[in-house]
């Protein structure tokens, strides 16, 4: 209180201007950074990775997320200050929850030998599915066994680990206050506690285009023109804050009140499907920077670190056709919509 009188004075009033200034720049510029992309790499005709980290900085992206710890996109990223989310391979989870030295040896390798680059998550597997992917019961070990790889080269504080879910894993999400996960307590309980424990978000891949958009196609390109549901107090006139909210509900109901949400992938395709259009999808994805750093219903306010999905179309993708035309960019690298990053 002291303080507060003694800034009260007119010689003080510039400095608080100046310091409010200070902070509304950096409540700017940490919105300008909400914004990453996906980059995949399932494709016979993209450019190299050192193109493609310097598309990046071309175009004021300044997160990044990665599938897997690939040495060529580790090497481009030196020195770049994009932020980084490297993946565990599915593939790779049951050996790091297995062997506590697996992890240890695959932080040495992919971490501790990049120092210039700018990591930001680790994110072990990406959609594992309990029911059906026996990898899931190492998750948690997993999880687990590279955060204390992390802390002991002491980047526990730089690093958060953390693993990116699937919408499928809720048993209900509309309206989005009855969002509960489904009888899956043994998969994602470990994996909550574990987020709560270490300050880690948890990674969740949100996809209104997988959501029956055809029902209602404004609601889920944020064009609606007024409220489309009505849940309590909260007013949902968008698709992707209701799928969000949704999660953060069922978190709540599972004893993750406290934990934020990274969207780590979002997208929406520009072929292979009926709404699947350039229209749509360049709709999609310049509504979607825009409203980020509004928040959603649940968490007004709060801006939503989100990854878009993805860099490039991806030809050699064996799913179904939509799958291939995600990218932001031609494999040629010219930008397939008109938006801005920055």
């Amino acid at each position: 209180m002291p303080t507060f009188c003694a800034m009260r004075s007119k010689p003080a009033m510039p400095a608080i201007l100046l310091l409010l200034g200070l902070l509304m720049s950096t409540q700017n510029l940490t919105g300008a950074q909400s914004i990453g992309v996906c980059y995949g790499r399932n494709g016979n005709n993209l450019p190299s990775q050192q193109e493609t980290v310097d598309l990046y900085k071309s175009n004021g992206i300044g997160r990044m997320r990665i599938y897997d710890p690939d040495s060529a996109t580790l090497e481009a990223l030196r020195g770049s200050n994009i932020e980084l989310m490297i993946g565990v391979p599915n593939t790779v989870v049951q050996s790091l929850g297995s062997d506590a030295s697996a992890a240890t040896q695959w932080v040495q390798t992919n971490i501790v030998s990049y120092a210039d680059v700018k990591f930001r998550y680790i994110a072990v597997g990406n959609e594992i599915n309990p029911d059906s992917d026996p990898v899931a019961q190492y998750v948690g070990p997993a999880l687990e066994n590279v955060q204390r790889a992390i802390t002991a080269v002491n980047l526990q504080g730089q690093i958060k680990v953390s693993t990116a879910i699937s919408t499928g894993l809720l048993a209900d999400s509309s309206p989005p206050s009855d969002g509960v996960f489904r009888d899956v307590g043994s998969f994602i309980n470990p994996i909550i506690n574990f987020l709560v424990t270490n300050g880690a978000p948890l990674l969740a891949n949100i996809y209104p285009y997988f959501s029956d958009p055809q029902s209602n196609l404004p609601y889920a390109l944020f064009t609606a023109s007024g409220v489309v549901v009505q849940d309590g107090e909260y007013q949902y006139s968008n698709l992707f804050d209701a799928i969000l909210d949704s999660v953060y509900s069922a978190l709540e109901k599972a004893g993750g009140s406290a934990l934020q949400i990274v969207v780590s992938e979002s997208g929406w395709p520009s072929a292979g499907g009926d709404v699947a259009t350039v229209e749509n999808a360049g709709t999609y994805y310049r509504n979607l920077i825009n409203h980020v750093n509004e928040g959603t219903p649940k968490r007004a306010g709060q801006a939503i670190e989100t990854y878009l999905f993805a860099m490039y179309d991806e030809n050699l993708k064996d799913t179904a056709e939509e799958e291939k035309h995600f990218g932001l960019f031609s494999p040629d690298k010219q930008p397939k919509y008109q938006l801005s990053f920055t």
